[in-house]
Formats: C-alpha cells, sequence, structure tokens
C-alpha cells in the first residue's frame, strides 16, 4: 500500500500523538501538523524536529499534497474543520466528541458518504485487541445481559478543561464501547446524574443506560482521583452474559516503572515512538489508512451514523441531570 499522506490538525497532546505515531507507521506518511498555537508546534518539534508546521490550515493546504486529515482540535473547532475539508473532497478522521451538540453534526451527513467512506470517528479503545476479543467472543457466548464501564481521571484534568463534563470528556468513551457491544442498537432510556463541586461543576458523572433487548449498562466516569495515582487515572470494563462474565482491565496498561514515584508509563497503550509506535493509536491509524486506501470498510462505532447516534445519547443523558 502506497503510504497515505496524511496531515494532522492540532498540536495539543493527542495531537501530538498522533502525529509521532503517524511518522513511525510504514502505512503512512506525516505532510505536516497545524496549530494556531506556535508554541504548541515549537514543543512538538522536541521529538519531531523536522515536521512542517503551519499555523493556518489554509497555508498547509495550498502546500501539501495531504489526501487524509486528523482532526484532533477543541470540539466546538470540529465541525467548521470537517466541513472544509469533506467540501473539498478529503478523508477525515475526527476525535470525539464529534461536536458540541448533535444538530451542529447533524450539517455534516449531507457531505458524508453513504457508507461513512470519507469519515471515521477516532476511538482507540475500538482497536484495544482485548476488546475485540471481546467482541469476538460475544458470537460463541451470546450477548451481553449487562454491563459496567468504570472511568476515573485525576482531579487535575478536570481543571485543565473547567468547559468539560465527566460525561462528556471521559464516559464518551464507554458509550462507544457500548455501542459496540450491543451491535449499534437504539436504547430505550437513557438517565444520568452528577456529583457537583462547591464551585458548581461536576466532578462525577453516573449514567445508566437500557436496550429494548433488555441489556443494561451502568457507567461512571470522573475527576477524582488523586496525585499518587497514574496520570491517566484507571479505566475497567466488565460484562456479564448468560453462564459467562468477563473483566478488562485496560488502563493502567500491566507496566509499571518506580523512581521517586509509581509511574504508568503506558497510558492507554500508546507507545508514540516516532521510530517503532504500538498500541491501540498505531492501530487505530493503521486502520484509517486502509479506509483511505478502500482496502477496508469503517468499523462499527467508529462510523458518522456512530458518531451521530453519541451525539444523540449525549444529549439525551444530559438532559436527564436537570
Amino acid at each position: 500500500m502506497n503510504p497515505v499522506r496524511t496531515l494532522v490538525i492540532g498540536a495539543g497532546n493527542f495531537g501530538r500523538m498522533h502525529a509521532r505515531t503517524l511518522h513511525g507507521l510504514a502505512e503512512a506518511q506525516l505532510v505536516g501538523v497545524v496549530d494556531q498555537n506556535a508554541a504548541a508546534l515549537q514543543t512538538l518539534r522536541q521529538s519531531l524536529p523536522d515536521v512542517q508546521t503551519w499555523t493556518r490550515l489554509d497555508d498547509a493546504l495550498a502546500a501539501t499534497d495531504a489526501e487524509a486529515f486528523i482532526i484532533a482540535t477543541r470540539t466546538d473547532s470540529h465541525v467548521p474543520i470537517a466541513k472544509q475539508l469533506l467540501s473539498a473532497g478529503k478523508t477525515i478522521l475526527v476525535e470525539k466528541p464529534l461536536a458540541q451538540t448533535d444538530v451542529e453534526a447533524q450539517t455534516l451527513a449531507p457531505l458524508i458518504a453513504p457508507d461513512s467512506a470519507n469519515f471515521m470517528a477516532g476511538h482507540i479503545v475500538l482497536f484495544a485487541p482485548e476488546f475485540q476479543r471481546l467482541l469476538r467472543d460475544l458470537h460463541t457466548h451470546g450477548p451481553p445481559l449487562h454491563f459496567s464501564a468504570f472511568r476515573y481521571r485525576p482531579r487535575a484534568q478536570g481543571d485543565l478543561f473547567p468547559e468539560e463534563t465527566p460525561l462528556r470528556m471521559t464516559m464518551v468513551h464507554d458509550l462507544y464501547l457500548a455501542l459496540a457491544l450491543t451491535g449499534g442498537q437504539t436504547p430505550a432510556k437513557l438517565t444520568a446524574q452528577y456529583r457537583r463541586r462547591p464551585d458548581g461543576r461536576a466532578d462525577l458523572a453516573l449514567a445508566w443506560i437500557h436496550w429494548p433487548d433488555g441489556t443494561l449498562g451502568s457507567f461512571a466516569a470522573a475527576f477524582m482521583t488523586p496525585p499518587g495515582m497514574p496520570e491517566d487515572g484507571f479505566d475497567r470494563l466488565e460484562v456479564f452474559g448468560e453462564s459467562w462474565a468477563a473483566r478488562l482491565r485496560l488502563n493502567p496498561q500491566p507496566y509499571e516503572l518506580f523512581t521517586d514515584r509509581a509511574q504508568w508509563p503506558i497510558g492507554l497503550n500508546i507507545d508514540d515512538d516516532p521510530a517503532r509506535p504500538s498500541g491501540w493509536l498505531a492501530e487505530e491509524l493503521r486502520c484509517f489508512c486502509r479506509i483511505v486506501r478502500k482496502q477496508s470498510p469503517v468499523p462499527l462505532g467508529a462510523r458518522f451514523q456512530d458518531a451521530m447516534a453519541i451525539q444523540q445519547w449525549l444529549r439525551q443523558l444530559e438532559q436527564s441531570t436537570s
């Protein structure tokens, strides 16, 4: 496969990981990175000193022959950037959530191919081998009857993004997993509840989803872990079926480093070494390259219709908290 010429838009933490991972993939050619913040681009050059960078997307489009784009900017900029690129016939991967509202996200619909071939939603855990094995095991042991998802992050992460809630910033990951586990079914009922700090900001979100076939899902996401725990907190997924059960401890990964304090160096199974990347993000980007080359369809959970479904779930869950 000819390497897919890819441009990354956004040089924040996750944008940098996308760029570093793409740099080391045989399937991709990193043609550059765009970010309005010149300081963020300078930080990126510490690990990728030769990368081309721009502070304006129009300049990057004029200067490169990029055919695929990773949008890893703030949520409120996703739709405008996506519209510009889709209108130009490009294929895009958009980090989640797709938009701040489902109404805004729906404005992209006229630009999306019927099979979502020009759009992929970013979701690294869908590409975790443990989760892929779980999906295969469903065919052998039967569908889930109940599952519980836990996703806890440090309080400092909530302070860094005061406009976000645990529901939209972290629980959204588990909602995508739930969509895949239930085969894309539409829920029958969604409810949620926040715990709020004295300043009014939510630091805990609890949610419950019922599906028409009787499947029940419960979710917990929070900005509550203390400084002594790993930087990416912890994630766990427990699934129960008829006479079977599974438990996935997805984060932290089973590699611990001890210096002046305990560390978990491979957070979310992302090793973005520009020379030899591996892990969930690398597999997601390999999948995206196959999609661009029309060698693979967009998988369940990463299609535009899946992203739209999650946007609607988020709206219904938020409305139930009021």
